[in-house]
């Protein structure tokens, strides 16, 4: 179901798509390609709001900072002092998130208006065509985002992307923060590293040991401390859990991406499970490259499963 969800300032129409399956509704915006909301049952059957956001798109555009069920791109996470090279060409973008680039500078996708389409009654496709240069990024970028349920009610977002003229670098992703129910949330991670970072959130290169630190989320420990870090995914099955014994409701995170953001410093609270390349790729030539190439298709997919305990 399609629905009209508000105006921007200049008159644009933002829409909101509603999917219901297997015991899951999901809302998502043209705007920003938002995960406006995410409603599930507890271990009682009661189906409640497990995502922070917000009930009108004015609150979206007040408050874009936390990036609240943005669809982040063309590069999520952190680009050190704004500028990489690449080819030899260097390519300067906003210094938004303090020094350094942030979730695709000041202007991202988080803050565009996508074309949306049905592509089945369970799913909606959201596309846009990101421009040469937009953000200071090179090269035009053909991309679309699906999200859809399957049979099972879990959440499945898949980003697929091409560029026909230039090289560029990608890095997608989805910013829900989850809050499953009141009180603490215990996280698992499959994660024997992580990439250390500097006082302003850039890696180091090292990929660190998780032993011994507290970092170690190898076995389901309470989320009682920040994180804004990067988890290397040991590419098992399922790459993170999170569980709220208040209500029993579980959430499972699989993903073809080689990194988990786990970030825990929201206004509102909540947790967000960003998956992803690694921030700084494009200056980390050791790091999984994020380089797309004329003739080259990215893609990458994330699936979101609920359940109870």
């Amino acid at each position: 179901m399609m629905e009209l969800f508000g105006t921007l300032d200049d008159g644009t129409a933002v829409h909101r798509w509603t999917l219901e399956r297997g015991g899951t509704r999901v809302r998502v915006l043209t705007y920003g390609g938002i995960l406006q909301s995410v409603e599930i049952p507890d271990r009682d059957g009661v189906l409640d709001e497990v995502t922070l956001g917000y009930d009108k798109v004015g609150g979206y555009l007040a408050d874009p900072a936390p990036y609240y069920g943005a669809l982040v791109g063309r590069y999520a996470n952190r680009i050190a002092h704004g500028s990489f090279v690449l080819d030899g060409v260097r390519h300067d973008l906003a210094r938004n998130g303090g020094p350094h680039s942030l979730h695709g500078g000041e202007r991202g996708f988080d803050k565009r208006v996508w074309d949306a389409e049905a592509v089945s009654p369970y799913g909606v496709r959201l596309s846009r065509v990101s421009p040469d240069g937009e953000e200071g990024f090179p090269g035009r970028l053909d991309l679309s985002v699906t999200y859809e349920l399957d049979a099972t009610g879990a959440l499945r977002i898949g980003y697929e992307a091409a560029v026909s003229e230039a090289a560029t670098v990608v890095n997608l992703t989805n910013h829900a923060y989850w809050q499953l129910g009141p009180g603490p949330h215990a996280l698992r991670v499959n994660a024997e590293r992580y990439t250390p970072v500097d006082a302003t959130c850039i890696p180091t290169g090292e990929l660190a040991p998780v032993a011994g630190t507290r970092f170690d989320l190898r076995e389901a420990r309470v989320v009682d401390t920040a994180y804004d870090h990067n988890f290397v995914l040991d590419g098992e099955a399922t790459a993170a859990e999170l569980y709220c014994p208040a209500s029993g409701r579980l959430l499972t995170v699989t993903t073809s991406e080689p990194g988990l953001q786990v970030f825990t410093g929201g206004p509102r609270g909540g947790v967000a499970l960003e998956t992803q390349h690694f921030p700084d790729s494009p200056n980390r030539p050791e790091f999984p490259s994020t380089v797309v190439r004329p003739g080259e298709v990215y893609r990458s997919q994330t699936v979101y499963g609920f359940g109870v305990r």
